[in-house]
């Protein structure tokens, strides 16, 4: 077998043979080749701007006994739903998400362990979909007692415009590759094979940074928060038969 590699794809030029794509594959043709085949594989970006935030809030408390623990994380806790229910934050967007008790012991070299007590813990686990909220949103909750904040995690609530925009960029690069590669082993154009795409995923884009705002004078302010752009990926799995 003769393999060729280049930057974001790998290429291999074989003898005739039986082409199948995993049952899993989104998209499967199976034909005979007649000729040799060449294996291409993309992925493709499509960046735009979000359109919500996952952020998770979460309430820890401690005491001498597990009981009293979940007993003030309880009520700590109904706090922050509360108030999660008094910003509008619909129920179906709001789901706990962990919640754990563990005795905590501190060692400090000493022979003996020295109890601190136990931590109790509850996590939610919140979309939010006002992106210029989320920095209030954040900052009501920690005063109602949330002292575990993560995120947000940026993402679009439907992807499927820009899935397949990457789609078809996608297979529009894989032809090109494959014609490319069909001129430099001496074939005229190519044959479609077989297609399988992956799963693809959104994620944030990190771009530039942007300048730095001017100095302000110093006063209260909301968790300051820069939703940038997110990312949508496919990935191509394709091959293609050469042909004079």
């Amino acid at each position: 077998m003769k393999r060729i590699s280049a930057a974001l794809l790998a290429t291999a030029i074989a003898a005739p043979m039986l082409i199948a794509t995993p049952a899993t594959a989104a998209v499967e043709v199976s034909v005979v080749s007649q000729g040799p085949v060449a294996e291409i594989q993309v992925q493709q970006d499509v960046r735009g701007d979000p359109d919500k935030a996952i952020v998770s809030a979460g309430v820890t408390t401690r005491a001498q006994t597990a009981v009293a623990a979940m007993q003030q994380n309880a009520a700590a806790m109904d706090r922050v739903l509360k108030r999660l229910d008094a910003l509008k934050i619909p129920r179906d967007r709001v789901q706990t998400s962990g919640i754990s008790l563990n005795p905590q012991y501190s060692y400090n070299n000493a022979s003996v362990p020295t109890f601190l007590g136990y931590d109790a813990t509850n996590t939610v686990t919140v979309e939010l979909r006002d992106l210029d909220n989320i920095g209030p949103v954040l900052d009501s909750l920690v005063s109602e007692g949330a002292n575990n904040i993560n995120g947000p995690t940026w993402g679009v609530i439907d992807d499927t415009t820009r899935r397949d925009q990457a789609r078809k960029a996608a297979m529009t690069r894989a032809f090109a590759q494959a014609r490319d590669y069909a001129r430099m082993a001496g074939y005229s154009d190519v044959k479609l094979l077989s297609v399988e795409e992956t799963m693809g995923f959104t994620q944030p884009f990190y771009g530039a940074p942007p300048p730095a705002p001017p100095p302000i004078a110093m006063e209260a302010k909301s968790t300051p928060t820069r939703p940038g752009q997110v990312s949508t990926t496919v990935m191509l799995n394709t091959k293609f038969e050469l042909v004079r």
